[in-house]
């Protein structure tokens, strides 16, 4: 049997609940759920569905990610940076040495890709 090419994300089932590391509450009390849905035989690029609750998280990320917003908003300001609101179809990216606050205003849908290290 070979390998497929293409993969179509179905319907986010399992997701597993619980903050990612690195997420600390500083205000509120978000919930986030994260389905990874794809990940590369290396392990080095992975894929998925991540959905939260509003409330506020200052993150501390150590790996690239692209975002594309399906649902919700965001206010995201980098430490000692200013403010970006993301919403519906927005699409963007983080570097891995990010550090800043999430402030999750409406619920949120987001489809990520994050590369390892």
């Amino acid at each position: 049997m070979t390998k497929p090419t293409m993969l179509k994300f179905g319907a986010v089932e399992h997701a597993e609940a619980g903050d990612l590391p690195g997420w600390v509450v500083v205000e509120g009390r978000p919930t986030m759920q994260t389905a990874v849905q794809h990940t590369t035989e290396d392990g080095k690029v992975m894929s998925g569905t991540w959905r939260a609750s509003p409330g506020t998280y200052h993150a501390t990320y150590t790996d690239y990610e692209f975002v594309h917003m399906i649902a919700g908003r965001i206010v995201i300001t980098p430490d000692g940076g200013e403010p970006v609101e993301v919403g519906p179809g927005d699409a963007f990216v983080v570097e891995a040495d990010f550090k800043g606050t999430w402030q999750i205003l409406e619920p949120v849908t987001k489809h990520f890709v994050v590369v390892v290290g």
